[in-house]
C-alpha cells in the first residue's frame, strides 16, 4: 500500500484548554500526548501529509519533532474556546494546499486526545468512508446509555421526561434503538464539501462507522489520563 498524495491528514491542537491544562502536550507514557495520534498518522501508509493545525510555538515544536509538519500558525480568531472545529480544517486545507501547491481531495482530521486508536481503526473509516460516497464520514462507539430507554431531560413545565419517546414501552435497553456517542477521534472530509463552508458536518449527509469500546476513548479530564495509560498498557500500544 503506497501513500495517496491527495489525502491530507490533520491534527488540530490549540494551546488552550480548559479541562486540563496544556492537554496535548502533557506526557503519557513518556512521550506528548500529541505525539501518540502523529505516530498513528504516520503508521496509517495511505496518508500523505500529516499537519497539526495549533496557534503554539511550543505545540509545533513537538509536533515537528515526532514527525509532523507545522508550516503555519492557526490564527487566534480559530483558536478560542468558542471557534468551531470546521473553520481551522478549512484554514488548514487552504493552507496546506498552498504550501504543497498540492490539491487534498481527502482531509482526514484525528482528534490529539484520542490515544487508543490504531491505524487498523483509521483503514476500517476509510473503507466505510469510501464505500459510502457521502462527504463526511466518524468514527463511533456503541452508547452505554439510550435516550429511549434510560436518559432522560426536564422540558419547560419542568417533567422529567425520556429525551425520545419510544413507539412502545421498552423492556430493557438491548431493545431500544440503536444509538451511538461520537468519540471525537476520526473524522474523514471530501475536500468539496470543507470548502463549500458547511455550518456544520451535519450539512454533509453524514456516515458513522463504529469503533470497537477499547479504541474508542477521548481523554477530556484530569482522571482520563489514568485511564489512558491502563488502557494502552492493556492493549498492547506502549
Amino acid at each position: 500500500m503506497t501513500p495517496d498524495s491527495h489525502i491530507l491528514i490533520t491534527i488540530c491542537a490549540r494551546k488552550g484548554s480548559k479541562g486540563v491544562h496544556l492537554k496535548n502536550i502533557r506526557p503519557l507514557h513518556g512521550v506528548p500526548l500529541i505525539a501518540h495520534t502523529i505516530r498513528q498518522a504516520l503508521a496509517w501508509p495511505r496518508g500523505s501529509k500529516v499537519v497539526v493545525s495549533t496557534d503554539a510555538e511550543e505545540i509545533a515544536r513537538i509536533a515537528n519533532e515526532y514527525g509532523a509538519e507545522t508550516p503555519f500558525i492557526r490564527p487566534a480568531h480559530l483558536a478560542t474556546d468558542t471557534a468551531g472545529k470546521l473553520p481551522a480544517l478549512i484554514h488548514a486545507l487552504e493552507e496546506s494546499e498552498k504550501h504543497h501547491k498540492n490539491r487534498f481531495d481527502v482531509i482526514l482530521d484525528l482528534d490529539p486526545t484520542a490515544p487508543v486508536r490504531t491505524p487498523e481503526d483509521i483503514e476500517h473509516g476509510w473503507e466505510t468512508f469510501q464505500r459510502s460516497g457521502r462527504a463526511v464520514c466518524f468514527s463511533a462507539v456503541k452508547a452505554r446509555k439510550n435516550p429511549y430507554f434510560n436518559m432522560v431531560e426536564r422540558d419547560a413545565d419542568g417533567h422529567v421526561r425520556l429525551v425520545k419517546t419510544p413507539d412502545k414501552a421498552l423492556a430493557s435497553r438491548q431493545s431500544a434503538p440503536a444509538v451511538w456517542d461520537m468519540n471525537a477521534s476520526i473524522y474523514f472530509y471530501k475536500r468539496e464539501f470543507l470548502l463549500s463552508r458547511p455550518g456544520s458536518l451535519w450539512d454533509g449527509d453524514p456516515e458513522l462507522f463504529e469503533m470497537p469500546p477499547e479504541s474508542a476513548f477521548d481523554i477530556d479530564e484530569e482522571r482520563d489520563f489514568v485511564i489512558a495509560e491502563l488502557m494502552m498498557k492493556l492493549r498492547g500500544l506502549v
